[in-house]
């Protein structure tokens, strides 16, 4: 029952919108789903790097550790704002192209599929948020009378990564069903634009954050 409830409460945290999953809507649009899921691993990859830290014991040091999370805050808002500027670069790029013209799928940019794991496993390694949720909100649902912590740290971790997968594939599926509709790139450029600048927004956001 305690792993149903977590479930529950885990898929609602990694569906809320963030840095992770705005990549994963963006992949999709510009490689399809298949390609927006590889990405996702590199996600997945940080996540089970943590889950890992908090098995080994490393989970209240790291979150008691006010340099360590400055450091990681810091390098996640220079990781947001260079994908913002990178984004936001690519629409106004596009400006000579006619805006009525619909984009085709081979004209778009079709970044490789490392290229989007490695912004994924950048992205949510670098989230002082992503780190306390592992040493914070999981440790939450251990059981004391439920057996070994480190065996149900273990389990909790690999049950959010499924919610987390899960949740990503939901944002990865809007992007492709995106792509599908073959928007003009007068639409194309202001999507660029939208999430370049909500990406900045959220380095600001968390540059302003007490770490």
């Amino acid at each position: 029952m305690w792993i149903t409830s977590f479930l529950a409460v885990a898929l609602l945290v990694a569906l809320t919108p963030g840095a992770n999953n705005l990549l994963a809507l963006r992949h999709g649009m510009v490689r399809g789903f298949g390609g927006a899921m590889v990405g996702v691993c590199g996600r997945l990859v940080a996540f089970a790097v943590l889950v890992v830290a908090v098995v080994a014991g490393l989970g209240p040091l790291l979150s008691a550790s006010e340099w360590a999370l400055t450091i990681i805050k810091w390098a996640g808002v220079g990781y947001l704002a260079y994908l913002g500027v990178t984004i936001l670069w690519a629409g106004f790029r596009r400006r000579g192209e006619p805006d009525e013209a619909v984009v085709e799928p081979a004209a778009r940019e079709r970044p490789t599929l490392s290229a989007l794991a490695r912004k994924e496993f950048l992205v949510a390694i670098t989230n002082p948020k992503a780190v306390l949720i592992f040493t914070a909100f999981v440790p939450q649902f251990v059981v004391p009378a439920g057996g070994s912590v480190t065996t149900q740290l273990a389990v909790l971790g690999a049950c959010y990564l499924v919610a987390e997968a899960v949740a990503a594939g939901a944002f990865a599926a809007a992007g492709s069903v995106i792509r599908a509709v073959r928007l003009s790139y007068r639409a194309h450029r202001r999507l660029d634009r939208a999430t370049g600048g909500v990406l900045l927004g959220m380095a600001g956001l968390l540059a302003t954050e007490s770490p």
